[in-house]
């Protein structure tokens, strides 16, 4: 039986974009199924004692800069420190998402996912944009106005708000998280601990 790894993102992380083809990578790697959920980080932070990026010290929103550019180095993944358009609204994006993951499954829904994110820190785009967005889509090989005809649906972001709920009851309180069973690994930086947790089945 494949081992599940729940997948919690945002679409405005820079941490998430740092991490999204390595944990692509080590499923497929280790015949995992990644199941993805772009829940609403806020309501996250709301509920597990977090503070959104500007509400948080000067001390800490510095050192975050520094990690951020000592990461992009180390990986050679090139983001934007400070993303003409970020944060996005997320919204139009997470509705797409959740409804291909309804529809059509995770592995489209992941690529698009990284389609977005990769927009907003390394192409300076404006993933919230309708245009943007479509054309997004488009790159991912699927019907842009299909998808976001279906994406007004209020039931996706309902969906969302479950979603959220759930990641909470999990512990979840940062992005990305990835859970392994009862097994969290919390930041792109802890991806090494995934590889070795998924070498040992399950």
């Amino acid at each position: 039986m494949a081992l599940l790894i729940d997948y919690y993102v945002s679409l405005n992380s820079p941490w998430t974009r740092l991490g999204a083809a390595r944990i692509e990578a080590l499923a497929a790697q280790h015949g995992a199924e990644l199941r993805i959920w772009p829940v609403d980080f806020g309501t996250i932070f709301a509920g597990s004692g977090g503070l959104p990026l500007p509400k948080r010290s000067p001390q800490r929103q510095a050192y975050r800069l520094q990690e951020l550019q000592r990461w992009r180095d180390a990986l050679g993944i090139p983001i934007n420190i400070h993303p003409k358009h970020s944060p996005a609204n997320e919204l139009p994006g997470a509705a797409c998402v959740v409804a291909l993951r309804e529809t059509q499954g995770h592995a489209p829904a992941i690529r698009l996912a990284h389609r977005i994110l990769k927009a907003l820190w390394q192409e300076e785009q404006d993933t919230g944009d309708a245009a943007t967005l479509a054309t997004l889509i488009r790159d991912c090989g699927l019907d842009a106005d299909a998808l976001l005809r279906l994406s007004e649906d209020p039931r996706w972001l309902q969906q969302r708000k479950a979603d959220t709920a759930a990641a909470l009851e999990r512990g979840v309180f940062g992005a990305p998280c990835y859970l392994i069973g009862e097994d969290m690994f919390w930041g792109q930086d802890r991806l090494e601990f995934v590889a070795k947790r998924l070498s040992k089945g399950a």
